[in-house]
């Protein structure tokens, strides 16, 4: 998309910073954006719909997931559970690959309609393994084992859908907030916003897709709900599509990873010189379209990409860019490698995350569920986990924030890091209760002779979804403003990509974990994790989590505590650059 500039002279006074958005976006014909007619909330809307068609979808397949390859591919706890685990790990790992494409070639509005299209075959495939009687799992109501047809048809679907969510999860989320200019202090402030009510949207999506869809699944037919949600997934699609003249877009500009690597070599390339006297020393172009950065003394050995040398000012000619680096691409090195750390202590997270959509759901089918004449089906148990986030989320926005807005003096009440601490504490809580709800069931169990269901109301799970969901208010929309905010610019959709990898290798590590405690356990008396839940201790496996993430937690504290925000240089670009405060901070 080439841009045209609608700006006479170049000048950028603040009645023209009013009119136009001078932010590097372009508008669907290429030119500066009009501030009034494009981005902001009418644009989100588009945006925040198909997030919720997504979410709905994805949702109503990911929470009865288990319960379809152990009811209709006849698979053991232990086998679906790791099937389970390695589709939602999968899913979780894609978006690098989305993100990375979207930053470096396609941009993100291309990769979401590319994406849609997927994701509408995964569905329409999964419509047709239900419909079509030479791909369905059987040509009995009930079968001791599916066909191999079936088995090739279900699992193909689910994957394009994984394959499509991995364009959809770094995009959407990162289009949403591009349409909100940082330099501009009211829409500054809603963009902060913006990723609060974004994972309003996520909760709805998930609430009617693990209540509605679910019981459309369970009680009338699979198939009956995949043409439900090929519906709807078509129909956003298309909504999204004629929201294309309310858009900001952002121009790829080639792999954002290149800079990364110059800067690597380059500080290789020089690291027998010495540091300079005093940073002002290393080399920074100083008009420059995106934002610079102020230096920064963390990790100052990458420092000498910058450094000119002598010969290049004898000469009067720089290097090029494999042997000399800006101050700005240095320090955007250094917040990758320093977001590493962060991005491993929170791994715990996506590991109990994992259990929601698992275990939880197995639990759940275990007991008692009627409420009179109706009966809960074991997926709509997660709706619990939906409504904690929703609550969590608006009870932030509109309580919190306002009082420590006040009490801190920061823009988003606390820190971004303090935000995901604050969850990872209440992860912890929320797995040492389910620890303690499962002995009890266990034990009810027991006495009733393994009856299912057995006496004890499914709402004694209610504790452990709702103070997991509440956590999940804290980390994961922290984790989401973290990873957003404090990339380099050119690699928000890679950004959001890592959030979700968080979850993704959670899920495998919640795997492996599984395997791993299986064979250990099996080698000292009796595994943890038998035909069924009845005949498993997943209590146990419940606390090993809780003392791991409690360790975790801890690691975490000290890293957070080091960290150093991303620190833009206000006044530094030529369009004119606002700093934020939040970015200044040095400790969580």
């Amino acid at each position: 998309m080439k841009t045209e500039s609608r700006n006479n002279g170049g000048a950028t006074g603040d009645g023209d910073r009013e009119k136009w958005v001078h932010d590097s976006s372009v508008d669907h014909k290429g030119r500066v954006p009009l501030r009034a007619s494009t981005g902001v909330w009418k644009a989100s809307f588009f945006i925040i719909t198909i997030e919720f068609a997504e979410r709905l979808s994805f949702f109503g397949i990911a929470s009865n997931l288990i319960t379809y390859l152990t009811k209709v591919m006849h698979q053991n706890l232990k086998t679906a559970a790791k099937n389970a685990n390695y589709w939602s790990g999968v899913t979780a790992i894609m978006p690098m690959v989305g993100g990375f494409l979207a930053d470096s070639y396609t941009g993100r509005f291309f990769m979401i309609m590319f994406s849609s299209i997927l994701y509408l075959m995964g569905l329409s495939l999964l419509t047709m393994s239900q419909f079509i009687p030479s791909l369905k799992a059987c040509g009995v109501p009930k079968c001791q084992a599916p066909r191999r047809v079936h088995e090739v048809t279900f699992n193909l679907a689910i994957y394009l859908i994984s394959l499509a969510t991995g364009g959809f999860k770094p995009c959407l989320e990162s289009f949403g907030a591009d349409q909100f200019d940082d330099d501009h202090p009211e829409e500054r402030k809603q963009k902060m916003s913006f990723f609060n009510w974004w994972n309003v949207s996520l909760c709805c999506g998930l609430l009617f897709g693990v209540t509605l869809i679910a019981y459309v699944e369970d009680y009338v037919a699979w198939g009956v709900a995949a043409v439900i949600l090929t519906a709807i997934m078509g129909v956003s699609t298309l909504v999204l599509y004629f929201g294309r003249p309310f858009f900001r877009y952002r121009v790829s500009v080639g792999s954002p990873l290149t800079p990364l690597f110059q800067v690597l070599v380059a500080a290789i390339a020089k690291r027998n010189l010495d540091h300079p006297s005093k940073p002002e020393l290393l080399y920074e172009v100083p008009k420059s379209k995106s934002r610079l950065l102020c230096h920064t003394n963390n990790l100052r050995f990458l420092d000498k990409a910058a450094i000119i040398e002598d010969h290049d000012v004898q000469a009067g000619k720089l290097e090029g860019p494999w042997r000399l680096a800006t101050v700005t691409q240095v320090e955007e090195a250094k917040l990758v490698l320093n977001m590493v750390p962060i991005w491993l202590a929170s791994l715990m997270l996506g590991v109990c995350m994992s259990f929601g959509s698992t275990f939880f759901v197995k639990q759940s089918a275990t007991m008692y569920r009627r409420i009179g004449h109706f009966e809960i089906p074991p997926a709509s148990v997660f709706a619990l986990s939906a409504i904690g986030l929703l609550l969590s989320v608006i009870a932030y926005e509109k309580i919190l924030v306002p009082v420590l807005r006040k009490q801190t003096g920061n823009e988003r009440g606390i820190s971004i890091l303090q935000r995901i601490g604050i969850g990872l504490a209440l992860n912890i809580l929320g797995i040492a209760v389910a620890a303690m709800v499962e002995r009890k069931r266990l034990s009810i169990a027991e006495r009733e002779n393994f009856h299912q269901p057995t006496s004890m109301s499914v709402f004694w799970l209610t504790p452990q979804y709702m103070i997991l969901a509440v956590g999940d208010g804290f980390s994961l929309v922290g984790l989401q403003e973290f990873f957003y905010h404090q990339v380099p610019d050119s690699m928000r959709s890679l950004g959001l990509a890592f959030y979700l990898s968080v979850l993704g290798v959670g899920s495998f590590l919640s795997s492996f974990l599984i395997t791993i405690v299986d064979r250990i356990t099996t080698k000292n008396g009796g595994s943890w994790f038998g035909v069924d839940l009845n005949h498993s201790r997943t209590d146990k496996f419940y606390w090993l989590i809780t003392a791991m993430a409690a360790l975790d937690l801890c690691i975490y504290v000290l890293l957070a505590k080091r960290y150093t925000y991303k620190n833009v240089l206000q006044g530094a670009v030529e369009e004119g650059d606002h700093h934020d405060p939040e970015m200044t901070d040095s400790e969580a």
